[in-house]
């Protein structure tokens, strides 16, 4: 029951999420142009870190939910766009058993395509920070250091979760 709630308070937290203004699009990050309208992406999955108390959603443009549905997701298909969208979790205020998302931290993707991003994996790498959605200029490197314990399952965390 516990999942189940987070997993509708994400949603709706998602779905709802337009706080950065329609008519702003920010900068690039890693030279990869904002996904636009990915506040509109269908849920593939979603987690909770217990190493930094975050919940994240994780969301896909059609490929990707289309691939994650048919459980053809290692490798992901060309054209994949995975993203994924950061909140420090917190209790609610009214219902201390629930974990729920707080302050907004970054929402960051991943595209597929092997040509393009041939020298990092076949994927794309890009991140905006905050709720003004700062392009993140860290380097690739940062992500693929991250997603390196990953690089057999396409360097994706993420399992999709089953719907009926």
């Amino acid at each position: 029951m516990k999942y189940i709630v987070r997993l509708v308070s994400l949603f709706f937290t998602v779905t709802s999420f337009n706080a950065f203004g329609a008519d702003t699009v920010p900068g690039s990050s890693h030279g990869i142009a904002y996904p636009a309208g990915w506040q509109n992406w269908s849920t593939i999955a979603v987690s909770h870190r217990t190493d930094n108390n975050t919940i994240r959603v994780i969301l896909g443009n059609e490929v990707a939910v289309n691939a994650a549905r048919s459980g053809k997701n290692n490798p992901w298909p060309e054209g994949t766009i995975l993203g994924k969208v950061v909140w420090k979790d917190t209790e609610l205020k009214d219902w201390k058993t629930a974990i729920a998302p707080g302050q907004f931290v970054h929402a960051e993707f991943m595209f597929k395509d092997s040509k393009k991003y041939a020298s990092t994996y076949n994927w794309g790498w890009a991140r905006w920070v905050g709720l003004e959605q700062a392009p993140f200029e860290k380097g690739a490197q940062v992500c693929t250091t991250c997603h390196t314990p990953v690089k057999d399952r396409d360097w994706v965390f993420t399992d999709p979760a089953s719907l009926p």
